[in-house]
């Protein structure tokens, strides 16, 4: 009984070895996602300088995490169309099509939720500094 627990919880840790293999992956091989990571680090500059809240954080953080999460799928989505169909297909550019704008739909609610969150802050900044 104690060595099945064992191996349970031996195959759960090695599970993380597995999906940190896939974020190297995605950092060392996917220029968008490169891209979204360059962005976030701004952004957590930004945040950091205009002093956002904790719930504005939280906020930050999680449309983060949908980006880079959309952008991991978007990318397993075209690894595995290429995998099936390598040749060029109408069907499988639809589907690549698909997943990279839903992608963009994650990055551009990202964006109007950093303007939300940072342009009062921009402005009063500007604003006092500017009396």
């Amino acid at each position: 009984m104690k060595y099945l627990r064992f191996q349970k919880m031996l195959r759960f840790f090695k599970s993380f070895g597995f999906a940190f293999n896939g974020i190297k992956l995605l950092l060392l091989s996917e220029r968008n996602f490169q891209i979204h990571l360059v962005f976030f680090l701004l952004v957590i500059v930004f945040g950091y300088i205009l002093k956002i809240s904790d719930l504005e954080w939280l906020i930050v953080l999680l449309t983060s995490a949908l980006v880079f999460s959309m952008e991991a799928i978007n990318t397993a989505i075209e690894k595995l169309c290429d995998f099936i169909h390598p040749e060029k297909h109408e069907n499988i550019k639809q589907i690549k099509d698909i997943s990279s704008g839903a992608v963009l739909v994650a990055s551009f609610l990202a964006a109007v939720i950093g303007v939300i969150i940072s342009l009062p802050k921009l402005l009063s900044y500007f604003k006092i500094a500017s009396m």
